[in-house]
Order: structure tokens, then C-alpha cells, then sequence
């Protein structure tokens, strides 16, 4: 990790969890000091049970000036940078766990950007004690604990529709490279293999297949399921799906098959590809039992979340011939080597290492997404303002917050007192220790509208917020 820099002019201030200046209601009037006893009794007694283990969400009014702002697994804020500079300081941490970002960070950030490879669990949640907002950097959200992170008074946000079309067009290339045998053929003419007669031919592209008439089955039909489904169909494919919280209606107006069970669609399908999120309900959907279950000789496509598959049961069947190929865009973990694990010496299969979302336009997008999601959440109130928020049934559901017309200052995100850091982006590093920050963008960046998020069905259990996961950053 490289170490980050503390600015050398930061100024001591109180703890982020002291007073700070809160704007109640639509009129902004602030708590007055001097109201009356019975009030300020009935008031106590509700931050008692507030400050009982969780910290309340801003509910109403805009967060302090200048709010700290960090981005925890990564250390470029060139596109963050533009549409936050006149509303936060930006800060960045490069770090892989909460262990190496810097006390400053979790004492005082009030938001936070993040992408796949660092975790937030409870215990790692509970180290932040100024945070209010959560900005998932891309579309799957597994590796943030949504329901603790509401019980703390956190809003977490995803940026579900920067990678669809990405993530879509991966998929299909998978798809087509297993009926095509493109990698194969690849390898083999890198070998040294020539062939020239039709006998010569038929050996080394054994095993390709004609697609029209197949039967494609696509496990969650959110927004990367249906952006699959219909480049599938141009090719030739009879497309079928498996999604029970899909609203009825759906596959006519995109003219595909539903199946009623998980066993219909693994029974019929001559390819699969997943698109549904990753959670409890739904680890190793595809097990030994499952694929038992699906047709000898099917093709297994996985560009959604890694721990949807059980790579040994995986392996077994590829060695078996039970599943003719598999394409994985992604791993249980990661980053992924073949010279380790259990698909090490599966046959018939292509790893690619998590990149299916990806395109420079498509990250650009995202990280712009995220940031002004944060905007927004510093202009509040949390968690109404919020386009993405996927753990607000939580939010809304905490009983300790039903009623509450105010939030006391002291609780309310930290530091009306002037963070730590100047304007502008720095780095901070566990060490603390000085390093160059690159220079960043100056020019400001008007806000675009978004669509408004509507929750995408891609689920196979248990329903969430959002659903779809492309295999986003």
C-alpha cells in the first residue's frame, strides 16, 4: 500500500462526533438553547435510546459544511474530484481492509466510496463513527452488510446502470466463444497445430455447435439478464428464464419463455448464464445437486457473482462431461489463479478476471454516478434524497427512528468544527506518512440528471432493493 499525505496545515478539531450546526424541518431552524424543560426532558430521553448502539441517519436538513469524504480502495479522484470540490473534502485511502485506513477517516468521513475489493462488515462498519453514506462504485453490493449498516444509521447506495451494456456484450461473447471454440482454436494455431484438410479441421474445432435452435436459460432477468436476452435472440437463440419476482407480464413484452421453477429452467436449457445477485439465500445456487439436474453436455455461463457457484462441483462436472464448457467472469475468490484451487485442471473452461463490466466510458459513468450520489446525501435529507439506496426498508423499518421529528446535533454525522484537511483531494494512508498526490481536475462539473432507480429483479430467493449485479468493478 502506498502511503497517502496528511495535509501539513490540517488544524485540530473537536471529535466528529461532537456539536455540529443541524437543520430541522423545512424551515433550517436549529435547536434552540433555550426551550423549555419538559421539552428538553422529552428529548434526552429519545437520544438515550438513540445513542443506545446506533447512530440515527439525517432524517432532515443538509449535513455540515465541507463534510470529509473518502474513497477507501483506491487512490485516483480525478472524476470524483470536479463534482464534489465545492461540497466536501475528498480524501482517498488505497487500502484492502479497514485496518489500513487511517483513524482521521474513521473518526470524521461522512461518506464513503468503495468498490469490490475491500469489505464492510459490522465489526468493520462499527470503526466509522461519523458515517452517514455508503456509495457502492458499481452495481453489486455483497460485500457491504446492508442490514448493519442501516442498524448504525448508514445509507448504502449502488450505481446499478453504468456496466449493463458491458456486462451484456461479455456474456454474449462467452457464450458465442463456447458454441465457437474461438479460445481453443486460438490456442491450438499458437501450438502450432495446422488444419488444412476437413479431417484436420474436424479435430481441432470438435465440439463446435450451431446456435440457432438452442435454448439459452438465463437465471434472474433484471436489467443484465434482459439486456442478454435480447442480444441472445439475434442470434438465433430460443430463450428461456427463471426470475419469481418478476412482475407477470414481462416475458411478452419481451417475447421469451418463463419457467415456473429453477428445475424447469435447468432441465430445458442448453446454456445457462447467471445474472442474479449473491447473498445468503442463493451461495452455490449451482451445486452438485443442480447440476444433476440440467441437460448432459449444457454450457454454464457466469459473468454475476463468483459464490454462485460451487467451483468444485464445478470442476467434477466439467471432468465428467456433464457440463460441456464454462466461461466465469468471476470467482469465489478473488483475484483468481489457475495454479490454485479446484478448477485448476477443469477441462473446457475460460477465466476471466472479473472484467465483464468494464469499458473506460463505463467506469467514468459509474464513478460520476457515485459521486453525485453523494451530493446528494450532503444536501439530504438521507435516505429520501437518495436515487439508489438499497437498504432503505431498513433505514425507514429501525423502530428508534419512527416518530423522530429532530435529530440532536451531537448526533448528527460530526463536525460542524472544520475537518482535519483542506479543500481538495488528500490521501490518507494508515501510516499517516507524506506522499505525492497527483494533480486533479479544477474545472467544475455540472450535475446531469439520473434516472430515478427502480429496484431490477434479478433474484432467485429472497428479494432485495437491487437485485441485478453485472460483474461491476
Amino acid at each position: 500500500m502506498v502511503p497517502a499525505a496528511v495535509s501539513a496545515n490540517e488544524r485540530e478539531s473537536p471529535d466528529s462526533r461532537g456539536a455540529c450546526a443541524t437543520s430541522l424541518g423545512q424551515g433550517g431552524a436549529q435547536v434552540s438553547k433555550n426551550r423549555t424543560m419538559d421539552k428538553h426532558k422529552v428529548k434526552r430521553q429519545r437520544l438515550d435510546r438513540i445513542c443506545d448502539g446506533i447512530r440515527p441517519p439525517i432524517l432532515n436538513g443538509p449535513m455540515p459544511v465541507r463534510p470529509l469524504v473518502a474513497l477507501l480502495d483506491g487512490r485516483d479522484c480525478t472524476v470524483e474530484m470536479p463534482i464534489l470540490k465545492d461540497v466536501a473534502t475528498v480524501a482517498f485511502c488505497d487500502a484492502q481492509s479497514t485496518q489500513e485506513i487511517h483513524e482521521k477517516v474513521l473518526s470524521e468521513a461522512v461518506g464513503a466510496l468503495m468498490y469490490h475489493t475491500i469489505s464492510l462488515s459490522r465489526e468493520d462498519l462499527e470503526k466509522f463513527k461519523a458515517l452517514r453514506i455508503i456509495i457502492r462504485i458499481g452495481s453489486g453490493y455483497d460485500n457491504i452488510d446492508i442490514k448493519s449498516a442501516a442498524e448504525l444509521g448508514i445509507a448504502v447506495c449502488n450505481v446499478p446502470s453504468s456496466s449493463v451494456e458491458e456486462t451484456a456484450d461479455s456474456t454474449l461473447c462467452h457464450i458465442l466463444n463456447l458454441y465457437r471454440r474461438v479460445t481453443w482454436l486460438h490456442q491450438a494455431m499458437r501450438e502450432g497445430n495446422r488444419a488444412s484438410s476437413v479431417e484436420q479441421i474436424r479435430e481441432v474445432a470438435g465440439g463446435a455447435a450451431r446456435i440457432r435452435g438452442e435454448t439459452l436459460g438465463i437465471i434472474g432477468l433484471g436489467r443484465v439478464g434482459q439486456a442478454v436476452a435480447l442480444r441472445a435472440k439475434a442470434f438465433g437463440f430460443t430463450v428461456i428464464f427463471y426470475d419469481p419476482y418478476l412482475s407477470d407480464g414481462v416475458e411478452r413484452s419481451l417475447g421469451l419463455q418463463r419457467m415456473g421453477t429453477l428445475q424447469e429452467l435447468l432441465m430445458h436449457s442448453d446454456c445457462i448464464t447467471l445474472h442474479c445477485s449473491l447473498n445468503e439465500h442463493n451461495h452455490h445456487l449451482i451445486n452438485d445437486f443442480t447440476i444433476k439436474q440440467m441437460r448432459q453436455g449444457c454450457f454454464l455461463v457466469n459473468t454475476a457473482r463468483g459464490g454462485l457457484v460451487d467451483e468444485k462441483a464445478l470442476a467434477q462436472a466439467l471432468k465428467d462431461g456433464r457440463i460441456r464448457g464454462a466461461a466465469l467472469d468471476v470467482h469465489e475468490s478473488e483475484p483468481f489463479s489457475f495454479s490454485q484451487g479446484s478448477l485448476k485442471d477443469a477441462p473446457n473452461l475460460i477465466c476471466t478476471p472479473h472484467t465483464a463490466w468494464y469499458s473506460e466510458h463505463a467506469s467514468i459513468e459509474a464513478r460520476e454516478e457515485a459521486a453525485k450520489e453523494v451530493r446528494r446525501a450532503i444536501a439530504g435529507p438521507i435516505p429520501d434524497c437518495l436515487r439508489n439506496c438499497v437498504n432503505k426498508e431498513y433505514l425507514m423499518a429501525a423502530a428508534q427512528w419512527s416518530g423522530m421529528e429532530s435529530v440532536h446535533p451531537e448526533l448528527n454525522g460530526g463536525a460542524a468544527a472544520g475537518y482535519r484537511f483542506p479543500p481538495g483531494v488528500v490521501g490518507v494512508a494508515a501510516s499517516g506518512h507524506p506522499a505525492t498526490v497527483e494533480a486533479l481536475v479544477a474545472a467544475s462539473h455540472p450535475l446531469i440528471p439520473t434516472v430515478s432507480h427502480t429496484p431490477s429483479p434479478g433474484q432467485t430467493t429472497k428479494p432485495d432493493p437491487d437485485r441485478e449485479i453485472p460483474t461491476d468493478q
